[in-house]
């Protein structure tokens, strides 16, 4: 929900020019894939804020705002912005290889994690908060259009805008022509491979102090909250089409006003408010403005937003999805051998859009421990371990990813089940480790 952060009703005040659906398919044709050679990426990482001693007990509204008022004036690279909820988010500035990335955000996050505990708090990488009911922190008008809108389809919206976190990697789009770094194809291994990464970085098996049956349960939100608002368009056909098309016929969330609440349409689609102009005509900001209420699993803003990867457990869990993720698809080599480990699971989503089809459920429900899953997650791993060298990596980075593969992958595991274990203990409740920290995870990476 990266977005849900940086829009904000200023935007309400603009000159406004109607758009034509020519022109707003035009528009997202040429905004949401920029091709050339892959050099840059990118990792948001979001963090529940917890007590520090007592991760149980609630956090008061007073006490966040004093707390995020405090990071205001920490100096930092990455863009410090809190969701709905509460949860803190950091996103990197564009970096030239995966060791600046890492060293930027691991520094940004030493500044953030010593003034939180300042304050009493600490930021926690779970996928879902297992002991807080859904509370929203944020009171603008964004959030209340967005909670009625949600609202219609049940109760995984006010989880996910309030009690979920993740990590989400952005890379690329790739080059324009064909081949293992061409846009196509990154655009299909990105929902391909998506299962494999919900699998592998399973992190949410509770709500409500008690386990949902899901080890990533912050991924069967996104599917609950269904195919309009959280889902992917088909996979058939040219990717800048098929994109724009979804886009148009996504629902509108709401209608932007200068002053008061904003209408929140049902079953407005934005090609049915271009064609009608109900209410007001669309302009160009409210293009602007639909792309950020859409949360598919891969979104395409420019470069490739890859958002399904919970929120990872430790100080530097987030580094290894980021270190498998860009070698996977930023090496020919290893996204070559990533795109024939995943090319035999294609036919168990039937042919449905991500992630609302049977391979991203089982993803979500089983983890590592679908065989087919646990066999493809083994051999993307390996592909990354050898590409990591040849993209740069140090051996603390390469040593990380390899005790996650050495404890989790080739075990059919992933931390949710670390913390489904500590829970069957005895008194597994006041045993559940407040970071889901795990030695498996390094304290310091430098770059």
């Amino acid at each position: 929900m990266s977005d849900a952060s940086t829009a904000s009703a200023s935007d309400c005040t603009a000159p406004r020019t109607a758009l034509t659906e020519a022109e707003v398919e035009a528009l997202v044709r040429g905004i949401c894939f920029k091709t050339g050679p892959p050099r840059t990426i990118g990792v948001e990482v979001e963090w529940l804020v917890h007590e520090l001693r007592t991760p149980q007990l609630p956090v008061t509204p007073e006490r966040l705002e004093a707390a995020y008022a405090a990071l205001r004036s920490v100096p930092l690279r990455s863009a410090l912005t809190v969701e709905p909820g509460g949860q803190l988010e950091l996103s990197s500035p564009p970096a030239a290889s995966l060791m600046e990335c890492i060293g930027t955000v691991s520094a940004d996050l030493d500044a953030v994690r010593a003034t939180l505990r300042q304050n009493g708090l600490r930021p926690v990488g779970l996928g879902h908060d297992p002991w807080h009911p859904p509370r929203r922190f944020l009171r603008e008008p964004r959030y209340a259009a967005m909670e009625t809108c949600l609202d219609r389809t049940g109760p995984a919206g006010r989880h996910m805008m309030c009690t979920s976190a993740s990590v989400q990697v952005s890379l690329d789009a790739g080059y324009e022509e064909p081949g293992p770094l061409g846009h196509g194809r990154r655009w299909w291994l990105a929902h391909q491979l998506g299962p494999v990464l919900v699998a592998a970085f399973a992190n949410s098996p509770m709500s409500g102090r008690r386990p949902t049956g899901w080890l990533s349960t912050r991924q069967l939100l996104w599917m609950e909250i269904g195919p309009g608002r959280a889902g992917a368009p088909p996979l058939n056909g040219d990717p800048r089409a098929a994109w724009a098309r979804h886009v148009m016929d996504a629902p509108v969330m709401c209608v932007r006003r200068d002053g008061g609440p904003w209408e929140v349409p049902d079953g407005l689609s934005f090609r049915d408010w271009t064609r009608s102009r109900t209410r007001r005509a669309p302009t160009r900001e409210d293009l602007d403005y639909h792309l950020t209420t859409l949360f598919p699993p891969v979104r395409p803003r420019g470069h490739l937003e890859l958002r399904m990867i919970d929120a990872q457990p430790g100080e530097d869990g987030w580094i290894v999805p980021l270190a498998v993720t860009a070698a996977l698809f930023d090496d020919p080599q290893a996204a070559e051998t990533a795109y024939r480990a995943v090319k035999p699971l294609t036919e168990r989503s039937l042919a449905l859009p991500a992630p609302h089809n049977p391979l991203w459920l089982d993803a979500a429900r089983s983890g590592l421990g679908d065989p087919e899953l646990h066999e493809a997650a083994i051999g993307c791993f390996t592909a990354a371990l050898e590409a990591l060298p040849r993209l740069g990596a140090t051996t603390e980075v390469t040593d990380a990813v390899a005790a996650y593969h050495d404890r989790y992958v080739r075990r059919g595991r992933c931390p949710a089940d670390d913390l489904l274990d500590e829970l069957r203990a005895p008194d597994g409740r006041n045993r559940l480790r407040p970071m889901g920290a795990h030695p498996a995870h390094g304290k310091d990476f430098p770059a």
